[in-house]
């Protein structure tokens, strides 16, 4: 039986465990990188641990998230970060040198080795046959100090993409269609994997577009054949010498397969509030639109630019609409201007933001109450965008660019002949805002800033002989990282400030809980199905611990939110029938006995109401290590004691 892709990457790098479809293995992971919004967090764990330098083959720290500075909080995050990546052998990206993935994209990954990021669309490396994947900080600190990341081992996912893009149909267009098929669930627990025919017509940027959202279908990652077309991007980049050939053998079996035809694909939109709520752009044309983004580590390439403005080339934004645009480098940024696409833009009346994730964030260019926001990002939940009320669609850039001229959703395909852009040869290359960190014997020299906003790491307790306490918080489907932990420009400056972040947790679901929490003294959560989906941001799992939450139960979880659980002492269990979740209520009095028996041993557990007598089956699905994290209450823990 042959491999597939990323069974041959993982064959390469596994560290122990056998690859079969659900067993937990371990991986030697090849390259880090963090973004500032979660970096600081991971780098004070890495620091905890006691390891003098990085023993990861490269290792990138980003500054792409929190660049608004309102206060002083952002900017003393990027100095700490700074000062400990200098110090600890971590390059260290300049803010405006871009953002994480695209950067990462264009100067360092390589087809065929391991990336782990503390950011969930680190799968966007995929596009270049590399085995991105997202991670918490405390995973991706452990590897950067050697240590193994560990997963289970997915089921293989095959994309067959058949014929070719017709013209105004972007790679977005290809991910929404993807994710109308599976859903944001339709992924989890697997890889997805791109083949066939159709591969060879995008270039390496439409298919890190196209691996980069495939995050939002829950997937371990997202993989495309390293090949010719890799080879081309590569060499355009200087940087030829990393290229492999890497494809899939003939006979390598997946667990399921489909079929997307190219020339037949429509512009596609994922409307409020959720990727998967697909629609065809051709259903919503004519509704009035207020804002247009364009941007994000999906789709803020030279080519998305240069696509973009050549559309918009003598038109001129409709005065009912904001147009934004952030290119994703400052390569893509100064190759605009140079060529003359960024007069075009300007010109248009788009407002050019840095290259940064910016919006795609809520960290500024909020629409406007109960706006229409037209963005080429990758998710669009409720509040996401900093605003409670907006509707907020997920589009190519084709389609954002014909809609804001227009003022009305477009489709794109209406406008006649398509404008030809021509991608350039070689890509321009400047790396001094890319700092390299000193050598090892003269760390010393260098003092690591902390400013007054970084407090301590909150830290675990081994889990109590008997669990008892009340169900505190009750949500239901789909609860995602930012419903736990919002982002925006009001949370995120507090990233290295759990208790001040400890405010705002949950607060999208219900404003009460973080006050509710503290009196109680924790308890448990209660979720639906994903609970966790999103972001990697392991402030999801931090804050709770911090506000006394003991456990969470739920139909199911996201595959990166459970172990950031884990990571940190919070047992995470399932029901083992999803209906006995109408069984209990917010303020039920809990008690589950022989709690950490269980965590040691069991495989079931029984929560009982004791409000109303009701009894629940819960499954406890973790490895053996996963139990001894848990037993020392989280990983720092666990990783002290030398394990």
């Amino acid at each position: 039986m042959g491999y597939t892709i990323a069974q041959k990457i993982i064959k390469d790098h596994l560290v122990c465990g056998e690859m079969s479809v659900g067993q937990e293995i371990g991986l030697r992971i090849d390259q880090t990188l963090t973004q500032d919004a979660t970096g600081t967090m991971a780098y004070l764990q890495f620091e905890a641990m006691g390891i003098d330098r990085v023993k990861t083959e490269l290792s990138v720290a980003y500054i792409d998230h929190n660049t608004l500075q309102a206060g002083f909080e952002n900017a003393d995050d990027h100095r700490y970060i700074q000062t400990v990546a200098k110090k600890h052998g971590i390059r260290f990206s300049r803010p405006g040198n871009g953002i994480c993935h695209q950067v990462h994209l264009e100067r360092f990954a390589k087809p065929g080795k391991t990336l782990i990021g503390s950011d969930s669309h680190t799968p966007t490396a995929g596009g270049i046959g590399m085995l991105g994947m997202g991670a918490g900080g405390l995973d991706v600190a452990v590897a950067m100090g050697g240590g193994t990341y560990y997963i289970t081992m997915p089921k293989m996912i095959k994309i067959n993409l058949i014929g070719a893009l017709s013209d105004y149909v972007g790679a977005k267009d290809v991910i929404l269609e993807v994710l109308r098929m599976l859903g944001v669930k339709g992924g989890v627990g697997g890889i997805v994997e791109y083949a066939g025919e159709g591969v060879k017509t995008l270039s390496v940027p439409q298919r890190a577009t196209i691996t980069n959202m495939g995050a939002e279908l829950g997937a371990t990652t997202s993989i495309f054949p390293s090949d010719e077309v890799t080879k081309a991007f590569l060499k355009a980049e200087g940087r030829e010498e990393d290229y492999i050939e890497l494809s899939s053998d003939a006979d390598a079996i997946y667990d399921a397969e489909y079929t997307v035809d190219l020339s037949q694909l429509q512009p596609l939109a994922a409307c409020p509030h959720s990727p998967d709520n697909v629609k065809k752009v051709s259903e919503l044309s004519g509704m009035k639109i207020n804002q247009v983004c364009i941007g994000s580590c999906t789709n803020s390439s030279m080519q998305d630019m240069l696509t973009v403005a050549a559309m918009l080339k003598g038109k001129t934004v409709h005065p009912d609409v904001s147009l934004s645009i952030s290119p994703g480098s400052k390569q893509v940024y100064t190759m605009l201007a140079e060529c003359g696409a960024l007069t075009d833009l300007i010109n248009a009346g788009a407002r050019i933001l840095e290259c940064a994730c910016g919006p795609c964030i809520g960290m500024g260019f909020s629409p406007q109450s109960a706006g229409v926001s037209l963005r080429t990002f990758n998710r669009n939940f409720l509040a996401r965008s900093g605003t409670a009320d907006a509707q907020v669609y997920l589009v190519s850039p084709e389609t954002a660019a014909a809609s804001a001229v227009a003022g009305v959703f477009t489709d794109p395909t209406s406008l006649g002949v398509v404008p030809k852009i021509e991608m350039p040869e070689a890509f321009k290359i400047n790396d001094n805002l890319i700092e390299m960190p000193l050598e090892a014997d003269k760390m010393d020299a260098v003092t690591v800033e902390r400013g007054p906003n970084i407090k301590p790491i909150p830290i675990g307790k081994a889990p109590a002989k008997d669990l008892v306490c009340e169900l505190i918080l009750k949500v239901g489907d789909d609860i995602t990282t930012d419903h736990i932990m919002p982002a925006g420009t009001k949370v995120l400056p507090y990233r290295s400030n759990v208790p001040k972040l400890s405010e705002f947790c949950f607060t999208v679901c219900d404003k009460n809980f973080p006050e509710r929490a503290k009196t109680k003294g924790g308890g448990i959560i209660l979720g639906g199905v994903n609970y966790g989906q999103g972001s990697s941001r392991e402030h999801a799992a931090l804050v709770p611990l911090y506000l006394g939450v003991k456990a969470v139960v739920a139909k199911s979880f996201a595959r990166i939110h459970v172990a950031n659980l884990i990571n940190f002492g919070i047992v995470p269990m399932t029901l083992a029938n999803p209906d006995d979740y109408d069984l209990f209520a917010e303020g039920d009095q809990l008690e589950i006995a022989g709690f950490a028996d269980a965590v040691a041993n069991a495989t079931e557990a029984t929560l009982v109401n004791k409000t109303n007598e009701n009894r629940a089956k819960l499954l406890l699905n973790l490895s053996a290590r996963q139990r001894e994290i848990l037993l020392a209450g989280g990983c720092l823990n666990y990783t002290k004691n030398g394990r």
